[in-house]
């Protein structure tokens, strides 16, 4: 599939090499997502991103910067190699909210390697390695991690902090991945779906997600990087499946990618999550062609 940067002219413009399955926000572009090696892109807001002034590089809007990174790289370490060189200029416009587009974008692959991006200053500051398995809002990673070296050494079995800030959400996330079971469970292995360890780590990760994620209504004004968790997804990069746990209904589904057709002439499709829609269980069999941009089966 042709695509560009969306900024009109010297717009980037690439050929994708893979399809993808994405979550998109405003019918404008992935707000996350998954390709069909198992890559993942995740964006998150970052108060204090700062995309620098146009340098004569093509440009690229933050609506596509995801997708960009989805189409054309299969691993986290390709992806860090090829983007460290700064190819592109970020376009970061205002979000339809009236909420300038300020994000940071995580990357994970099946090796379990990973990776954080963020623009600071005009710069491309970017953390490489499996030791950086979680990350939340402002401030940037840095600090979020000086702040995590704090709450480490009193240790979550002593205390956690509990408010909504990203800084506190950070360390219980931190200390809870680190000691979810990492093989299958004797407690509860019994009632989880054919006995399975890939799906108890999915019931794992997902629990800490919740546990870590904003309720539903709260917000804090004039603080975006606070507010309410709208949606969860866990990504299961070896077996290629993404679950959806939309906080706005009770019910939790999947797509596995077996079941979805990235050729290079399937027809982009659309799984509808506003109006109160709602789905179960493996959902692939839902999706629609569309041209539109919303939850969207991309061909390569």
């Amino acid at each position: 599939m042709r695509r560009d940067g969306a900024t009109g002219a010297g717009s980037l413009e690439w050929t994708s090499k893979y399809g993808s399955l994405i979550v998109a926000g405003y019918d404008a572009g992935p707000s996350e997502g998954m390709n069909e090696k198992g890559l993942v892109t995740n964006a998150l807001y970052l108060a204090e991103s700062d995309f620098g002034a146009a340098n004569g590089k093509p440009q690229i809007s933050i609506s596509v910067w995801l997708q960009y990174v989805m189409d054309n790289y299969a691993t986290v370490a390709e992806a860090v190699t090829a983007l460290q060189a700064e190819p592109f200029r970020i376009i970061a416009p205002v979000l339809p909210n009236g909420r300038p587009a300020t994000m940071h974008m995580t990357l994970s692959d099946p090796s379990g390697d990973a990776a954080v991006l963020e623009y600071i200053n005009g710069v491309l500051v970017i953390h490489h390695g499996k030791q950086y398995p979680v990350v939340t809002n402002s401030p940037t990673f840095d600090q979020q991690l000086a702040i995590n070296a704090y709450w480490e050494q009193i240790g979550g079995n002593v205390f956690l902090p509990g408010t909504i800030s990203p800084a506190d959400r950070f360390a219980r996330a931190s200390y809870l991945i680190g000691i979810i079971p990492t093989s299958t469970d004797k407690n509860y292995i019994a009632a989880v779906p054919e006995q399975s360890f890939q799906y108890q780590a999915v019931a794992s990760v997902m629990g800490v997600v919740r546990s870590v994620g904003v309720p539903l209504g709260i917000t804090t004004p004039g603080k975006p990087n606070v507010s309410s968790s709208i949606w969860r997804t866990v990504f299961d990069h070896k077996n290629l499946i993404y679950y959806f746990d939309s906080a706005t209904n009770l019910n939790t589904f999947w797509v596995e990618f077996k079941d979805l057709d990235f050729s290079q002439d399937a027809p982009v499709k659309k799984l509808t999550m506003t109006g109160g829609k709602y789905y179960a269980g493996n959902a692939a069999s839902q999706f629609l062609a569309t041209p539109m941009f919303e939850f969207l089966q991309v061909p390569a």
